[in-house]
């Protein structure tokens, strides 16, 4: 592999991240309230049009599609079906605002779109848009005046409010009727909360006159985003295309840093508010700005003009505050707690690298007590696969990278003695393919890690890195994963587990084995738009463990399996229809350690004596049991009556649990549900992980541990 090539490849989990395009996060404006990122730009509606751009973008994403996905897909008319069906989704999938007629007139472009993108206008997907953002502005209209009386909250309804199954309604009183409930519900989930009615008035109003807001504040560069993803994600899940400015962002998430003063903020009631400060920034080294601050202007440089910001998009004043290193921003704030009239005050701060180190790999020990000895295993929470490819383009040999945080981490922990090392994977959705090899470097000989097959078939292998054999800790290991845990982490798991280097805990991870290459569309035109044409993630090819088996679609089975309450029937690649097949290739040669089954089934009959004796344990079998009930309803009464019984009973349930659990474990029982509330929840995948990880450390010692002694597999 080339290194241009090694430098855009990457393994990533964009169809599962949280990025949300500004239809969905319009409909999860309504659910709940304040939003951290919203979607519009100015106060003011912009009409809804394509740009030159735009067309461009689309006719560069139609070639590398027909070139380089792996499905060699056409771009045709069975292709343009599919792309408007997902685009109609990806508008209103819950089936709340557009009415079967307004579905119904978008058929005349169902084979239409594919000549779209090629060389056609694109002014239908506006219009399409623009006529969800009327029937949206009609909804949320129409909730206002419900909310000029009090409801009726002793009538015996129900709310639907999983409508995804449902036909469209094909009246406005249909929907009227729909959208009164939908009001009820959120008025009653309020009126349970202990609100009065006035304050349920005022705070559903500035909700929905929020939602309103934004809607009008959603732009052509929105909307295109939007429309290529549907575009792209009808290929399969993890194709996706990035806007010049969701392309920054994403960049920032696999540095894990960026220049600017170092705040998390997020927009309430028109204003831009400082939710907390980043530890080692700008704003933290200088102290005056904190949390609960309104930023009400920024200017660039010592003497640049003061820009109002007060109503901006979130993403247009991070632009503003962002910039080169060592550069100066002047914030205009109101402080927080000031009294009105107080009067602002201006902020000079100098930009500068600032490091996301919450989102760095960390570790803790947990200690284990067993027949009167404590011991100490090592945790290393890894939450992502990330490398800053400019840091090290750029010679810095303190470039952010997972592999070398980890491998701090280690010699930390085997400092402080410890028996045993969990990797904990949980919830990370991937990231950089080197470094999933790498990482896994730190654990085997030299060796294959992965295998990759291109769309013409050809299959590469990559190898662990490093070139001496050499690993960075040899001791008692496990891999915890869940449901979540995808791409890269899946790769990172299948090697510990076909090498026999650990024991792999947890659930049946995502199931996401394909590739994907980034690409700059940028690079592709002569004259690029100053506003850039932003990034093509596309999948090129699929990745095999070393055994030839693919992880696509089945994601890796845990040795050791834990109780969940992710329902792997609603998650994962598994699930979703445009996912690539699960496949095999040959196996490659590599060099394993001596198989660890016999190991295993002694690790798992111990496990299962333990906890059927663990509260903790039962306690989450319990908890998933509620999940799974709830879980399997599609609609909530609207009764008061009703709905505060089922509440009482669910809060009483749970207190029931509760003390069982500390009866058990002689801790003294809780009196109220308000007790409850206040408890930090016991991580019990983490615990019984630690726990198997002893049994394993307590096993190596008793006997001779299984041996790292070579064999052939073909």
């Amino acid at each position: 592999m080339n290194a241009t090539m090694e430098r855009t490849l990457r393994v990533n989990l964009n169809g599962m991240r949280a990025r949300i395009t500004a239809a969905t996060l319009a409909l999860l404006a309504i659910a709940s309230a304040p939003i951290a990122a919203p979607v519009g730009a100015k106060a003011t509606q912009e009409h809804l049009a394509p740009v030159v751009r735009h067309e461009k973008i689309g006719q560069l994403v139609t070639e590398f599609v027909q070139k380089s996905h792996y499905r060699h897909a056409d771009v045709n008319d069975e292709l343009s079906s599919k792309v408007l069906d997902r685009y109609i989704e990806s508008l209103d999938n819950n089936r709340m605002y557009m009415l079967a007629s307004d579905v119904a007139a978008f058929e005349k472009y169902r084979y239409l779109i594919d000549d779209m993108v090629r060389s056609e206008p694109l002014q239908p997907v506006f219009d399409m848009f623009s006529l969800y953002r009327t029937r949206a502005r009609e909804r949320l209209t129409f909730a206002l005046t419900q909310l000029e009386s009090e409801p009726d909250f002793s009538v015996d309804e129900e709310y639907r409010f999983d409508r995804e199954d449902i036909e469209w309604a094909t009246s406005e009183e249909e929907l009227d009727e729909l959208w009164r409930k939908r009001v009820k519900n959120d008025a009653l989930s309020l009126k349970l909360a202990g609100s009065e009615w006035s304050e349920i008035q005022t705070k559903l109003d500035k909700r929905y006159s929020r939602f309103l807001k934004r809607m009008d504040q959603i732009n052509s560069d929105d909307v295109f985003e939007s429309f290529m993803n549907a575009f792209a994600h009808t290929l399969d899940p993890h194709s996706s295309y990035l806007s010049p400015r969701t392309e920054e962002e994403y960049r920032i998430q696999m540095s894990l840093s960026y220049f600017g003063i170092g705040a998390s903020l997020q927009t309430e009631d028109d204003f831009v508010i400082v939710v907390n400060i980043i530890p080692g920034g700008p704003a933290a080294i200088d102290g005056i700005l904190q949390p609960n601050d309104k930023i009400t202007a920024v200017a660039q440089g010592e003497d640049g003009e003061l820009i109002d910001v007060v109503g901006w998009r979130l993403d247009d004043v991070v632009q503003l505050i962002r910039g080169a290193a060592d550069t100066v921003v002047r914030l205009q704030l109101d402080p927080a707690g000031a009294l009105p009239g107080a009067g602002e005050k201006i902020l000079t701060l100098t930009r500068n690298q600032v490091k996301l180190e919450e989102k760095a790999a960390k570790s803790e020990i947990i200690t284990v007590p067993r027949d009167g000895r404590d011991w100490s295993i090592g945790v290393i929470d890894v939450p992502s696969f990330y490398r800053d490819y400019n840091a090290l383009s750029n010679g810095d040999k303190n470039y952010t990278s997972t592999t070398k945080d980890v491998k701090r981490l280690i010699g930390e922990l085997e400092d402080q003695g410890i028996d045993g090392l969990i990797i904990d994977l949980r919830n990370n959705g991937g990231g950089h393919l080197t470094e999933a090899t790498a990482l896994s470097g730190l654990f085997i000989d030299n060796g294959p890690v992965v295998q990759l097959r291109n769309s013409n078939g050809r299959i590469s292998r990559l190898d662990d890195p490093d070139p001496v054999p050499r690993v960075a800790y040899t001791g008692p290991m496990a891999v915890l994963v869940n449901r979540y845990s995808a791409s890269a982490s899946e790769i990172f798991a299948a090697a510990i587990q076909d090498y026999a280097r650990g024991v792999i805990i947890g659930q049946r991870t995502f199931g996401k084995g394909t590739v994907q290459n980034l690409y700059s569309l940028d690079q592709y035109v002569r004259r690029p738009d100053d506003e850039g044409l932003g990034q093509l993630t596309l999948t090129i090819g699929k990745y095999y463990r070393v055994t030839g088996e693919s992880t696509q679609h089945r994601g890796v089975n845990p040795d050791i399996s834990l109780p969940s309450p992710i329902d792997a029937t609603i998650v994962g690649e598994s699930v979703r229809d445009s996912a690539l097949p699960w496949d095999t290739i040959r196996t490659t040669e590599f060099r394993a350690g001596e198989p660890l089954d016999t190991t295993i089934d002694s690790l798992v009959a111990s496990h299962i004596s333990r906890v059927k004796e663990d509260p903790d344990f039962q306690f989450l079998l319990e908890g998933i049991r509620d999940v799974e009930e709830a879980r399997a309803r599609t609609s909530v009464s609207l009764n008061i009556d009703k709905r505060r019984t089922e509440r009482e009973d669910g809060q009483a349930r749970r207190l029931i649990r509760e003390n069982q659990r500390r009866e058990a474990l002689q801790l003294d029982v809780l009196e109220t549900v308000e007790e409850l509330e206040e408890l930090e929840a016991r991580d019990v995948h983490l615990d019984q992980a630690a726990a198997i990880v002893m049994d394993l450390a307590a096993l190596r010692e008793t006997k001779a541990a299984p041996t790292h002694t070579a064999r052939n597999t073909q």
